[in-house]
């Protein structure tokens, strides 16, 4: 028997719709992986157990490639830690990167990116590099198991392709991988699959050719970058039943005071319109008494195809407000006078 067939024959999980346990915030888990930063475990302990108290069922967005394996490996640590059952938190494991020993200085993966990681990884998508990512990801994880899976960044991969004939690799390759998520499905070892991208594009060709539960949008709806293809993909995927996840709602943090946008630095030299529309922006929030980290939290849900927002944070002290973002209100006449100013283009 094949190592991929005896995964699929351990004990099933009961199929329910993703729709119906997501929670209106999903915590993202980078800062696990020490991110940009070396984060003691004790700080990453806390961190869990503030998202624990502050929400019935969490769900965690996680992946390999974080800290190549460390942020799987720090989430099981802290939820044995703090004794929580395995059947009260949802797991979501973004497949596609496996860990390999570190042999240089740096990991190789992403030079730069993760501090004081004691391993590096290599990059599989295919059939069996999901099956072993997956298996890979639950051992990480220890007592318990990724019930939510996709491939991660797809669109990154197929951007890779050198030529045509490559290109078309790339994607049999990204289909064959959805082929293994889909028998993990049907064999109910995990509740659902789906895709997660920063060029929407990539999801709206996957959403062809595969039946997805769920798609996690990344500075594609956000308050200042909402075009009509993406808003019209949300659309499309709602018609599907596909449940959207949206995700880097702050463009990287530059909407709320940061000095980069979409993961590039920026000055008021390199890019004047950026910062002349978030001067505007600001001066909007404070007419109307709305905070700007409220205001891009909330106009996620103004699309009634979007169902969460993913949020990542290394500090405990945020969680609870990060939570309480996703319960804000902000006056309609906020977005009218958005509109108005030519800020947002949405249908109210």
């Amino acid at each position: 028997m094949s190592e991929a067939k005896s995964q699929l024959e351990e004990e099933k999980v009961e199929a329910v719709p993703l729709q119906t346990q997501l929670p209106r915030v999903i915590f993202g888990t980078s800062s696990l992986g020490n991110l940009f930063k070396d984060v003691p475990h004790a700080d990453k302990l806390a961190v869990v157990s503030k998202i624990l108290e502050q929400v019935d069922k969490p769900m965690f967005d996680t992946a390999g490639k974080y800290g190549a394996g460390l942020a799987l490996e720090e989430i099981g640590l802290c939820l044995e830690e703090l004794g929580v059952a395995p059947d009260t938190v949802l797991i979501s494991n973004k497949l596609a990167w496996k860990r390999t020993p570190l042999l240089t200085p740096e990991p190789t993966f992403e030079p730069g990116a993760w501090v004081n990681i004691k391993n590096d990884a290599v990059q599989d998508i295919s059939y069996q590099g999901m099956m072993d990512c997956y298996a890979e990801g639950n051992e990480l994880l220890g007592k318990y198991e990724a019930k939510v899976v996709s491939v991660h960044d797809p669109d990154e991969y197929i951007a890779a392709a050198t030529d045509d004939a490559d290109l078309e690799r790339r994607k049999g390759d990204i289909l064959e991988a959805y082929r293994a998520l889909a028998e993990l499905k049907e064999s109910g070892k995990v509740l659902s699959i789906g895709v997660g991208a920063k060029d929407v594009t990539c999801i709206d060709w996957l959403c062809e050719h595969v039946q997805l539960d769920w798609a996690m949008f990344a500075c594609s709806i956000t308050v200042y970058a909402h075009d009509e293809f993406a808003q019209n993909l949300l659309k499309k995927l709602g018609g599907q039943g596909v449940a959207v996840i949206n995700s880097a709602v702050f463009n990287a943090g530059f909407l709320i005071g940061g000095d980069h946008f979409d993961y590039r630095a920026v000055t008021v030299e390199t890019d004047p319109e950026l910062f002349a529309w978030r001067e505007k922006f600001n001066a909007l929030c404070e007419e109307f008494g709305v905070k700007a980290t409220e205001a891009c939290v909330q106009f996620s849900f103004l699309f009634p195809e979007i169902k969460s927002i993913a949020l990542n944070t290394s500090k405990p002290s945020r969680v609870e407000g990060n939570v309480a973002l996703a319960g804000a209100v902000v006056p309609a006449a906020f977005w009218e006078g958005m509109k108005e100013a030519g800020l947002v283009n949405i249908s109210l």
